[in-house]
């Protein structure tokens, strides 16, 4: 229900979330409009408060008899990602066609490029997050989709022993957004989903005992 009526909206919308630049270049004709702040929006039967990118309120806008509203506005209160490509003057909503690796920009201490490491049953990943520390011990990492993504698709293994309480949150609030209990080393590559709308950076963490590895392909683990 939600993506039918967004869907419904986007059409109405699209304008209002544009920067300058991008107006000046469309064939675009002026109109007059009212803002409405008499209009509440709401959702589930919730009523939400309208913001934009930078969190300050606004209002809808009248015009003609209709209603618009800002697609950013929108796409936050139904927890749908959206992004807009300058050069192609093109909005996406929802997941993307192709995914961004989660290698793009990743930094942590256990990052590696060595093949010993970033290989795993046979199959080179040229990178990884290898977390070989002994002991035990919480490993975890940071991801920074910075709100661009509807969905998380993150492949983890152990080695040499399990991931026990694994939590992938928001890392703003705390807010757990995943919860995977055990991860055993005889299940190989586990892929997690998660859904990350409206998240701008993400913490991982597990629990693993003794010689255990937490092994993370970045480049088959990525954003959609």
């Amino acid at each position: 229900m939600k993506k039918k009526v967004l869907v419904a909206i986007i059409s109405a919308s699209m304008l209002a979330s544009m920067g300058t630049g991008a107006l000046a270049a469309t064939k675009l004709k002026e109109i007059k409009a009212y803002l409405n702040p008499d209009i509440k929006v709401k959702v589930d039967g919730t009523y939400v408060e309208l913001r934009d990118g930078k969190g300050n309120a606004i209002a809808p806008i009248t015009y003609q008899g209709a209603n618009y509203l800002p697609i950013r506005a929108v796409s936050d209160a139904l927890g749908v990602a959206v992004n807009y490509d300058a050069a192609t003057q093109t909005i996406s909503l929802g997941e993307k066609v192709d995914g961004v690796s989660i290698a793009n920009g990743f930094k942590d201490m256990y990052y590696t490029k060595d093949p010993v490491k970033t290989t795993y049953k046979g199959k080179d990943y040229k990178e990884a997050y290898y977390n070989d520390a002994s002991g035990n011990r919480s490993a975890s990492f940071m991801l920074y989709p910075e709100k661009q993504y509807q969905t998380l698709y993150l492949q983890i293994a152990a080695v040499n022993g399990d991931i026990t309480d694994l939590k992938i949150q928001e890392s703003s609030t705390s807010t757990i957004l995943k919860k995977v209990d055990l991860i055993k080393a005889e299940e190989g590559l586990v892929t997690i989903e998660v859904n990350i709308a409206g998240v701008k950076s993400l913490y991982i963490e597990g629990s693993v005992k003794g010689d255990t590895t937490v092994f993370v392909p970045l480049t088959t683990s990525y954003y959609k």
